[in-house]
């Protein structure tokens, strides 16, 4: 072993083998979505059926950086109501394709991620990060590839890049301090205020305060101890503060200005969150600590959870058989698991109704505002107590070093391999494999099916398409809106309250047969779609419409009030002419993974 040991093709090995994996894996996703194309598998939820559609809509209309427009859907939405010009996300849809801007995402997303978590590494660990270079790598690739939602995949990714731009301007290294406040000025351009910005600043006072406290104590204690550069360090992150809050109004001014400015009534002030029980809360926090949610899926249940748990249990073990219960308290990894279980916390609490309804008396314009969203941080913590577990292995000889890469390795490979509802890697591999040994596609519509450009486009010639409102039956209204068709209905969390009501008199006949589907859109509201008066959803995702009922039940009456003309549904309806439609063609995809019936009311 010494002599293996002593062989440069091992030592090189053993401080670069990262790269293979890490440019592999970017090449093979790189090949797998731009070999495919527009027929990979993009995931639906909160991605193809709103945002990549919203996107879609500003280059259609070319209002990316206009003002005091409208954008063509949900009845006419203000711009405003869209994600802001002023973020580097946004800007790969101004430049590419809608489809090649999404997957330039997300690769961005990995790269941010594991370059932010190797900047944050290096600051933290010095001439030290050398020896740990794989597992800096590793683990902030791992956390890169995690299949966090899509259109926020930056704002996840980044969250260690804003740490390290804080620690640089607390230390104050460096002649061109100011160059670190401009850098943390516009970090914005890679967050998003309403995900993490808002707490990132909230966690960033707290800090402050908390080092304010400190100084204070620790001036009356043992004054000698605080060297100037520390206490300086306080007022630069109050500094610090101020800057990023003016980074986050000028990146997200249009949010702000609805926020602050706006008089208008939206659909928060109606939408009702749910009410648990302590016992459900509880459940809740437990659930949320072993597997997360679905917009931030980190899969740390599989490697990173039981590998935490088990360096907890023996390192406070230790702790406490030493006798030095205080470096309990003091640990980092400690404090991290702290901060994890704090997030849990707060989520679960958020449905205890009493807490929410103080939050909102006391700070109006955050009604309807989810301040459950700390726990989008704790992918973040989960990898970054990984590596403490890891640094620690690496720490304690050759063979833990090597144990600690496998570890890692083992952890890149649960986030590649676990099909969620955002690994469109994996579901394209996997549908695409189908496809080939059984000699037929998946049920699942690929990204060119979903849309249809081609399908639409010749809808649009046949009927003389010229602008007029109209809505989606039995798929998402989001397919029209990509397709430049303006709609009445559409998915949004922050549009009139006044459209919600008049909307709800069209689908009145359809919400007062299904009970839950009056509680789904009266409660909440953002899904303004056409709803069967049978079925508890018909909007489909698939070559399959799962539909019991041909029969609509909406108030075409309504319909024409709204302005609606065109009714585009994949279901051909029984009884159109009593809904006042007349059927003005069927329209088939050239593969046939989709049929159209076009109404005319």
């Amino acid at each position: 072993m010494k002599k293996l040991v002593g062989q440069k093709w091992f030592i090189w090995i053993t401080k670069y083998w990262f790269i293979f994996p890490i440019t592999g894996f970017l090449l093979l996703m790189a090949a797998v979505f731009f070999g495919y194309g527009e027929r990979s598998y993009i995931g639906v939820h909160d991605n193809m059926d709103l945002f990549l559609a919203q996107f879609q809509m500003l280059k259609n209309t070319d209002s990316f950086w206009k003002h005091g427009v409208d954008i063509p859907f949900l009845g006419g939405v203000s711009r405003d109501n869209l994600p802001s010009e002023l973020s580097l996300y946004s800007m790969l849809f101004m430049i590419f394709p809608t489809y090649t801007a999404y997957v330039l995402g997300l690769l961005g997303k990995i790269l941010i991620g594991m370059f932010s978590f190797r900047l944050l590494a290096g600051e933290m660990l010095g001439e030290r990060y050398e020896k740990y270079r794989p597992v800096v790598y590793m683990t902030g690739f791992t956390y890169g590839i995690c299949w966090f939602f899509p259109a926020f995949g930056f704002a996840f990714a980044s969250i260690p890049l804003c740490v390290w731009l804080l620690l640089k301007i607390y230390k104050g290294q460096g002649k061109r301090w100011y160059l670190w406040y401009a850098a943390l000025c516009a970090y914005p351009l890679v967050s998003y205020f309403s995900y993490h910005g808002i707490f990132i600043l909230g966690y960033l006072a707290l800090a402050i305060l908390w080092l304010f406290c400190r100084k204070a104590y620790l001036g009356r204690k043992r004054s000698g101890d605080l060297s100037r550069r520390d206490a300086n360090g306080v007022w630069r992150l109050l500094g610090a503060l101020f800057v990023l809050a003016l980074g986050f109004v000028v990146c997200e001014y249009r949010l702000f200005g609805q926020m602050l400015f706006s008089e208008e009534v939206t659909i928060r002030s109606s939408i009702v969150n749910a009410s648990l029980s302590l016992p459900e809360i509880f459940r809740e926090i437990g659930q949320v600590f072993r597997e997360g949610i679905f917009h931030a899926d980190d899969i740390h249940g599989k490697v990173v959870l039981p590998a935490c748990i088990l360096y907890f249990a023996v390192n406070n073990a230790m702790y406490l058989k030493k006798k030095e219960g205080k470096a309990v308290w003091r640990d980092p990894f400690n404090l991290l698991m702290i901060f994890i279980l704090f997030n849990c916390m707060v989520y679960g609490l958020y449905d205890f109704e009493p807490l929410r309804s103080l939050v909102e008396k006391l700070i109006p314009p955050l009604e309807g505002w989810q301040f459950n969203r700390t726990i989008f941080f704790n992918p973040f913590l989960w990898y970054a107590a990984l590596f403490l577990v890891l640094r620690r292995l690496y720490d304690a000889g050759i063979w833990q070093m090597w144990l600690a890469n496998g570890i890692v390795c083992i952890a890149a490979l649960a986030v590649i391999l676990t099909p969620t509802r955002y690994n469109d890697l994996y579901s394209t591999c996997y549908n695409r494999a189908y496809e080939h040994f059984h000699g037929q596609e998946v049920d699942e519509l690929s990204y060119e099916q979903f849309y249809a450009v081609d399908l639409f486009e010749e809808i649009k010639a046949d009927i003389g398409y010229d602008g007029g409102w109209a809505a989606a039956y039995g798929f998402h209204p989001a397919v029209l809106e990509y397709n430049g068709i303006a709609t009445l209905d559409g998915y949004l969390g922050f549009y009139s309250q006044q459209y919600k009501e008049d909307f709800r008199k069209i689908i009145a006949p359809a919400l007062e047969r299904v009970e839950v589907t009056r509680i789904y859109y009266d409660d909440w509201g953002a899904r303004a779609y056409l709803y069967s008066g049978t079925d508890l959803s018909i909007v489909s995702a698939t070559k399959t419409v799962y539909a019991t009922d041909d029969h609509i039940y909406m108030d075409g009456k309504a319909f024409r009030v709204l302005g609606g003309q065109y009714l585009f549904s994949r279901i051909r309806l029984s009884n159109a002419q009593d809904a006042g439609l007349s059927l003005l063609g069927e329209y088939t995809a050239h593969d046939g993974s989709m049929t159209v019936f076009v109404y005319h009311i």
